[in-house]
């Protein structure tokens, strides 16, 4: 049993992500900014959640749109400036929201005047900033690792004749993180943002910091089938997960506590047994939440993810670390065009009652789609170089938040060409519309997160699941001392009766009624009742 008072922040409340591109274009280049962002907090304050969190705004030649970092303390002039900044977290925490940034340390740009020192040759100071080989032997790059974009994770420099390393573009080279010097930048840059008012980091690929210093070629993933992403076709048991990046970890997670309540959750794609550690111990600290990808990965099956539920909440237990959902991101499709549209609040539900921190993507409040790109608007680095994985690319779930019936859905001034294009149901999904509907998904969202605030069970209760009797339905008890929540996630076409489980009063159903204690459960039905 955990009281809700004695958890914080990032325990009790819902992370809001904003893809800063496309959330709300206030200088008409077609392109979200700072300055949009800030104009649209009291919407999002309005949603119920605790925090907000933004993908890349640093200094960037955006070839893969803010993850290539030119600056790490500086703000790129296509978001706006510091000051534009500074308003935002001042506007934020007048709003009672915390500030997240994405926190890039695995690779910069390779525009950063870093890099580009050290290509003046092998004798230059920050040439050990970044991971060189020399070529194979007989020529070519050193082994067989893998860019998570498709080809080799290693570039030619000509000049010196040796390769360097880049798990994404060649534009992204690793940072060397066994450096000491490379740490000591790092984590001076996680200071300065936390001078200016920032709350939490959220750290991309925290897992691939380290690479093993052999340099071995790693195993083929005899799994892999061809269509499929190519970094998938090895087994990445050399560049993924080192005990050195634990190290490093442990000593990023000191200078998060140089000051206070603040908090970093790492990008982590690992099961769960190997996911966890990277929460550490209570002597050695390292992230506050390991994301935890499993809902977006698995199959939408009622036994499989209660299956999953209860072997991660009891894992989360025993590591003495706080569990976290998740269904979407700007990495990944929007999930109700994952589940469909029958199961988006049943989705929705799950995301927002089980025992954890959850973490919502703008725009699937309201129910957003993955929109479809044409070929010639594709901008998505990812997709763009594996042409053949249609999977590989992100741009579907990366276009503009959608705010009312004018063109451009708000987002940017009527007349500009936004960035990607808008989704055609733009004017039927927007907030606009949905504030004025109070069957809309964006009250249901509301409600749920009501639902949150006034039954402390559904944040710091106990969770255990309930047996049904029926292969698809998940129902789950939350409880906290005398209060009692039970949440019951019909996920097929057929009505279920569960007897006493959905005994207790109705507080909130998917399907916009109040029925009766007892009432059968419909398909495609979420309903959350009073224990």
């Amino acid at each position: 049993m955990t009281l809700t008072g004695e958890l914080k922040w990032w325990q009790s409340g819902i992370i809001y992500q904003i893809y800063p591109r496309s959330f709300q274009d206030a200088s008409g280049d077609g392109v979200g900014d700072l300055r949009g962002i800030t104009a649209r907090l009291p919407y999002v304050a309005s949603l119920g959640v605790e925090a907000v969190w933004l993908s890349p705004i640093f200094t960037s030649p955006m070839r893969d749109f803010g993850y290539d970092v030119a600056d790490y303390c500086d703000i790129d002039p296509l978001f706006g400036t510091l000051e534009d900044f500074d308003a935002l977290v001042a506007e934020a925490h007048r709003l009672g929201l915390k500030v997240m940034l994405d926190y890039v340390p695995n690779h910069s740009s390779s525009d950063h005047p870093w890099f580009q020192e050290a290509l003046r040759g092998k004798d230059s100071d920050k040439r050990d900033w970044y991971v060189w080989r020399d070529p194979a032997p007989g020529g070519g790059v050193p082994n067989n690792w893998k860019s998570f974009f498709g080809g080799p994770a290693w570039t030619l420099d000509e000049a010196s004749g040796q390769y360097y390393l880049h798990q994404f573009l060649p534009t992204q080279p690793d940072l060397n993180w066994r450096n000491p010097a490379v740490r000591a930048a790092m984590f001076e840059a996680l200071r300065f943002w936390m001078r200016r008012g920032v709350d939490g980091f959220r750290v991309d690929v925290i897992w691939l910091l380290a690479e093993d210093e052999r340099f071995l070629d790693e195993p083929v993933n005899s799994d892999w089938r061809p269509g499929e992403i190519e970094h998938a076709s090895l087994e990445h048991i050399y560049t993924q997960d080192q005990p050195e990046t634990h190290e490093y970890i442990r000593e990023m997670r000191a200078v998060l506590d140089e000051f206070d309540d603040r908090m970093m959750v790492g990008e982590i794609y690992l099961p769960v047994e190997k996911l966890l550690p990277f929460a550490g111990t209570a002597d050695a600290p390292m992230v506050h939440l390991p994301f935890n990808f499993h809902l977006i990965l698995m199959p939408w099956d009622a036994e499989q993810i209660r299956a999953f539920a209860d072997r991660y909440d009891g894992a989360c237990r025993a590591a003495h670390t706080w569990p976290n959902w998740v269904l979407g991101n700007h990495d990944q499709h929007r999930f109700r065009t994952r589940v469909g549209d029958a199961q988006y609040r049943v989705a929705q539900t799950l995301l927002l009652t089980l025992r954890g921190t959850p973490t919502v993507y703008y725009g699937d409040e309201i129910g957003m789609r993955n929109v479809p790109v044409p070929p010639e608007r594709m901008v998505d680095p990812a997709g763009l170089q594996q042409p053949d994985t249609p999977a590989a690319g992100r741009d579907p779930e990366r276009t503009p938040m959608q705010w009312d019936t004018t063109p451009n859905a708000g987002f940017s001034a009527p007349g500009t060409e936004p960035w990607l294009p808008l989704a055609e149901d733009f004017a039927a999904v927007n907030v606009q519309v949905q504030e004025a509907d109070p069957n809309s998904d964006l009250h249901y969202f509301r409600a749920l997160t009501r639902l949150r605030r006034e039954h402390p069970a559904l944040v710091g209760g106990d969770y255990r699941s309930l047996d049904t009797g029926h292969p698809d339905v998940f129902a789950f008890e939350r409880t906290l001392e005398a209060g009692r929540v039970v949440v019951a996630l019909n996920f097929g076409a057929q009505t279920r009766d569960l007897g006493e489980v959905l005994g207790g009063e109705c507080l909130l159903s998917s399907l916009g009624d109040q029925p009766q204690p007892g009432a059968p459960l419909r398909p495609n039905e979420a309903r959350v009742l009073r224990g």
